[in-house]
């Protein structure tokens, strides 16, 4: 415990020379405080274990549970790099004894990364750092999560008259060349190209990823790779906005499961009323398994914005099941300067009998004050008749929460 206070002592120390040294043009100091309080109810916290394992039982009773961001953020540019760091702390409230001197383990480095300019038009960003682009169906940074996601990477960007090109790697090695990877949300190496070309009404990229999965056993170590390859297109054309996606994978899952033409595809239209008021219409098919391939995972992407807010499926669950077919309808509007944002789901399996996997209606309110920001929202999630029917379960599920931002600058 000692070492931790000592490294969070020299932290602070660096930080404070950093001000010192550098004049407020260079350098930024900025944080981040950022506190969620969620109600579960009856007992469900929607993301461990599989469909319907997060179904609520007669039993379950709800529960409030607070969680804090907390985070150092310091910048400083200089003529041919960048440089930035990132601190942060996710706890939650009760998750350390008032006068217990250890902490709770996730104070970390966030992001630590320099982005070197190679020229005009080119540049390499090397360290830990968020990978986001476009609506982050695959890759994104994940900001919903208390502790977000970010990459060990370096990536190579080069940009020119609205052509964007970002070639990227990681290779993740601790002690040894076998790196565990137990899950999908781990990978020991990645390989990623990124080709963009927006103007001012299109804005289209292509988006090919090739992953792979190790772990180790008795005999040595085994080895998966996953390709996962698509384009991203977004149109405006007047109060119209269109959006779409269409993703393929091939390989093969870490354990065995072949990947044959796995593939996610989407379209979704928005239209704008006037200013205050806009609708929107999505479906989205994610394949499932079946005699041939594996199904299809989303991967590194920002899923809470997508499947439902309650984060019913691809959120730690459902990786490989039947597939999703998900239709939403949203409504959006603007009430005393506070944003109103009300969606539907309904949720099917993407087979050939189509079984029906629930409705889910999200809520959203948010609130922009001078200094801060208020955002909360409630969620209520109807199960299939087939889940509802069952004995000693429940046919509803619901959630609520409400968060705090602030974001002070402290050197700008």
């Amino acid at each position: 415990m000692k070492q931790i206070n000592k490294k969070k002592e020299f932290i602070l120390l660096t930080l404070a020379a950093l001000m010192f040294q550098f004049g407020q043009a260079q350098f930024s100091l900025n944080g981040e405080f950022r506190p969620r309080s969620e109600y579960f109810g009856n007992g469900g916290n929607f993301t461990g274990g599989s469909f319907p394992a997060q179904t609520a039982k007669d039993t379950d009773e709800g529960f409030i549970r607070t969680t804090v961001r907390a985070a150092l953020n310091a910048k400083y540019k200089a003529e041919t790099y960048t440089v930035y760091l990132g601190f942060q702390e996710v706890f939650a409230f009760g998750d350390r004894p008032q006068i217990d001197t250890k902490g709770n383990g996730n104070f970390r480095v966030q992001e630590a990364w320099a982005d070197l300019k190679l020229g005009a038009l080119s540049s390499l960003k090397l360290g830990r750092q968020p990978l986001s682009y476009d609506d982050q169906r695959i890759l994104g940074g994940l900001g919903w999560a208390q502790q977000a996601r970010t990459h060990d990477a370096a990536v190579y960007k080069f940009s020119k008259g609205g052509y964007n090109l970002d070639i990227g790697g990681a290779l993740n090695t601790t002690t040894d060349e076998v790196y565990n990877t137990s899950a999908l949300f781990s990978y020991r190496d990645m390989v990623f190209v990124r080709a963009n070309k927006k103007s001012e009404k299109l804005n289209m990229s292509f988006l090919g990823l090739v992953n792979t999965f190790q772990d180790s056993n008795e005999d040595g170590a085994n080895k998966a790779s996953l390709i996962t390859a698509g384009i991203h297109v977004d149109y405006k054309l007047g109060a119209l906005a269109l959006v779409s996606n269409l993703f393929i994978q091939d390989g093969e899952r870490l354990g065995g499961g072949d990947v044959n033409g796995a593939f996610l595809a989407s379209l979704g239209a928005n239209v704008k009323m006037d200013k205050i008021n806009s609708v929107g219409l999505t479906y989205e098919i994610l394949s499932g398994k079946n005699s041939e391939s594996a199904a299809f995972f989303p991967l590194y992407g920002t899923n809470h914005a997508f499947n439902g807010l309650m984060d019913r499926f691809y959120v730690g669950n459902h990786a490989n099941a039947g597939g999703l077919k998900d239709l939403q309808l949203t409504y959006k509007t603007k009430i005393a300067g506070l944003a109103v944002t009300v969606s539907g789901h309904q949720f099917t399996e993407h087979s050939l009998d189509g079984d029906d996997l629930g409705t889910e209606i999200d809520l959203v309110l948010a609130k922009k004050f001078k200094e801060f920001k208020l955002v909360g929202g409630y969620s209520h999630f109807f199960e299939p008749s087939a889940i509802a029917d069952m004995p000693g379960t429940k046919g509803t599920q619901n959630w609520a929460w409400a968060m705090l931002v602030i974001k002070p600058k402290f050197i700008n």
